[in-house]
């Protein structure tokens, strides 16, 4: 019997045109759907954010004028999205990385 795909649970933000170029919403999308479907993506597609929490990742979009970054968090039954942000620095912004623990918690307290 075939693997059902994981949903995606929006906890913030969306990926449309615009702000992203249609080709970066796009790759989104397909990178969003290979996780849906069970692949594990590794740099440069994807990396690990322990920060945030466990089984918690960013992928990492660039498009034309932006980088784009959609934090997620890999559960046994979704994909939960954490996250959807223009990245300008090398270092996520605190802000960010406290927002998204907040949502998690949030989220896991329901």
């Amino acid at each position: 019997m075939p693997r059902a795909d994981k949903p995606l649970v929006w906890l913030h933000g969306e990926i449309k045109t615009p702000p992203f170029s249609t080709a970066a919403r796009v790759e989104a999308g397909v990178l969003l759907r290979q996780l849906q479907a069970g692949v594990k993506l590794r740099l440069p597609q994807s990396r690990p954010m322990p920060t945030i929490g466990a089984r918690c990742h960013e992928l990492r979009v660039t498009d034309v004028d932006a980088i784009w970054r959609v934090v997620y968090r890999l559960d046994p039954d979704a994909i939960v999205v954490l996250e959807v942000f223009s990245k300008k620095t090398t270092q996520t912004p605190k802000i960010v990385i406290e927002t998204c623990q907040r949502r998690l918690h949030l989220y896991d307290s329901l």
